[in-house]
């Protein structure tokens, strides 16, 4: 059944427009393209797009990756001067022999394929950085990443996963969100997974792929992301995932309750915002349907 999971709170309003692209009877790499332009385009999402919070030079630089049911994918990072890096991913994903583009690059890509350049910060980012430079010991602010898998009537499942990374980062630095296997994977056949959190982790264990892997072995998709999360459970970090399975079981999963990990869900003619449990809250839950 059609069926759309999204991570964090601030997605709603992308899923909502997957959602409603899907029940148009749109195939998901269409819904999750859609679905997260909503979310890179709005100033309010400061971990996303346009809005989002620059690198420790005061330049702001966006990933994004999307990825098919067939395996097909495409994906960019530090890309500095266009507002929709998912729109640039599946460009590349469909107009060249490439994967990952990135940087400069990136950028002409962007320009040949006809996207308007933009000063990607914001009056509100720009006194965000400013603060930080001014008192660079206080802790950054929390960077969330969006990502967004969906499935189809036909049955086809499709992903997308776009950041502005974490806020005032070494410039260059690249995390998880655009590297295929660990923020964004997609198995036609199995499920689909993506990652928000510490993406240097995701990186570490190939996050997103892993959780494919264990539903592909047989486990449900929040034990899937358990078997992963447990990887890296001694570790003070923030990482959750999302995950969906190729017959429309959904769920997601945060390594810590104080992460307050909320998802968003949209398949039986509703959506609706969902807190997440956290891995000690689901391994210590009595036997039964997960």
């Amino acid at each position: 059944m059609p069926t759309v999971i999204s991570t964090w709170k601030f997605s709603l309003a992308a899923a909502q427009t997957a959602w409603q692209l899907l029940q148009a009877g749109r195939p998901a790499l269409d819904a999750v393209e859609e679905g997260v332009v909503v979310c890179e385009d709005d100033p309010q999402v400061q971990s996303v797009g346009y809005g989002g919070l620059p690198d420790a030079s005061g330049h702001v630089t966006l990933d994004a990756s999307i990825m098919d049911h067939d395996g097909r994918c495409g994906a960019v990072a530090c890309l500095s001067r266009c507002r929709n890096p998912i729109r640039v991913a599946r460009r590349v994903m469909e107009r060249t022999p490439h994967i990952l583009l990135v940087g400069h690059g990136a950028d002409d890509f962007a320009r040949q394929q006809g996207f308007p350049e933009i000063d990607l910060l914001t009056p509100a980012a720009a006194e965000k950085f400013a603060a930080w430079k001014r008192d660079q010991s206080s802790a950054p602010p929390s960077h969330d990443t969006i990502g967004l898998l969906a499935l189809d009537a036909s049955g086809r499942l499709a992903g997308a996963c776009s950041t502005s990374g974490s806020a005032f980062k070494l410039p260059g630095r690249v995390g998880d969100s655009p590297i295929i296997g660990a923020g964004l994977y997609v198995d036609g056949r199995i499920g689909a997974a993506s990652a928000t959190g510490l993406g240097e982790e995701a990186l570490r264990i190939a996050g997103s792929a892993m959780v494919v892997e264990q539903m592909a072995r047989g486990d449900e998709p929040k034990q899937a992301i358990a078997s992963v999360l447990q990887r890296i459970r001694a570790k003070e970090i923030d990482m959750c995932f999302i995950a969906l399975r190729a017959d429309g079981v959904a769920a997601g999963l945060s390594l810590r309750s104080a992460t307050r990990f909320q998802y968003v869900v949209a398949q039986d003619s509703k959506i609706q915002l969902v807190d997440s449990d956290a891995l000690d809250q689901f391994l210590d839950a009595p036997p039964g349907p997960r």
